[in-house]
């Protein structure tokens, strides 16, 4: 049986409303209620993983310059320190100076933050960012 439906009314400025509107949209929703219950599923979810002890998995991403001296051989070490937490890696040659790689994830959140600033610190790393979902809180 599923879970009991509650409705509420939102207030907000029309012009906001408008560009919320246009989200939805793009982005497929079919309904408000819809991507309001998303947003809020996604605050939740955020709050329980800043307390840091609760289970995630996630990505890791990296985009960085190949040709920076030992970089490399630093990010391929740094995953081999920490075994237990990654669990897949993808490495994609972006162009002749660039590379992408897609590092899979699982340990407690403060964890998993701590090991994407460490990797996204390195010279040489242009860019990084660390996407984590846990089924436990998923409403």
């Amino acid at each position: 049986m599923g879970k009991k439906i509650i409705r509420f009314g939102v207030s907000m400025e029309a012009d906001l409303l408008e560009r919320f509107d246009g989200q939805i949209g793009r982005k497929g929703y079919g309904s408000r209620s819809e991507a309001i219950r998303d947003l809020v599923r996604k605050s939740l979810i955020h709050e329980g993983w800043e307390a840091g002890e609760q289970e995630v998995a996630g990505t890791i991403t990296l985009l960085y310059d190949h040709h920076v001296r030992g970089l490399s051989e630093l990010l391929t070490r740094l995953q081999h320190d920490f075994t237990g937490s990654f669990v897949s890696t993808m490495h994609v040659h972006m162009d002749h100076h660039n590379c992408l790689e897609v590092i899979v994830v699982k340990a407690k959140a403060k964890e998993a933050r701590a090991l994407a600033d460490l990797l996204i610190a390195q010279k040489g790393v242009k860019h990084g960012n660390l996407t984590v979902a846990s089924s436990r809180d998923v409403l």
